[in-house]
């Protein structure tokens, strides 16, 4: 089996060494996302509004990648500010309630002030 490297473009990942996607096998595993838009690289101050650029950000991974949302088994979710959690559970349930991977969030400071979601999935691909 290749090992598949998937990039988004974003200059970090050459600054930091690190791809957005491994695919290796039927496996992918998508690095922490943010909410930043990079095709304007903006981000918005919502919570909510990252949360879905998050998910549209490792949508774009795992199609890339020959997989779907639908094929996540893990997601951990890293938000700086605990309480707001809650009001990522909409787009969450938008984007995995028929998917209901095993899941996680940890309460962490992010690289960016202006980050108030990260997000962290492991997909596996369907036969």
């Amino acid at each position: 089996m290749t090992r598949q490297l998937i990039s988004s473009g974003s200059i970090f990942e050459e600054k930091m060494a690190y791809s957005r996607a491994v695919v290796d096998g039927d496996w992918v595993f998508v690095s922490g996302t943010t909410g930043f838009d990079y095709v304007t690289m903006t981000i918005s101050d919502s919570i909510a509004e990252q949360t879905e650029q998050c998910l549209k950000n490792i949508e774009a991974a795992l199609t890339q990648a020959g997989a779907s949302l639908a094929d996540v088994v893990r997601a951990t979710y890293v938000v700086p500010k605990a309480a707001d959690f809650e009001h990522c559970w909409p787009v969450l349930r938008q984007y995995f309630g028929n998917v209901r991977p095993a899941a996680m969030m940890i309460s962490a400071g992010l690289a960016d002030p202006r980050m108030q979601i990260e997000i962290e999935v492991t997909a596996r691909k369907r036969g």
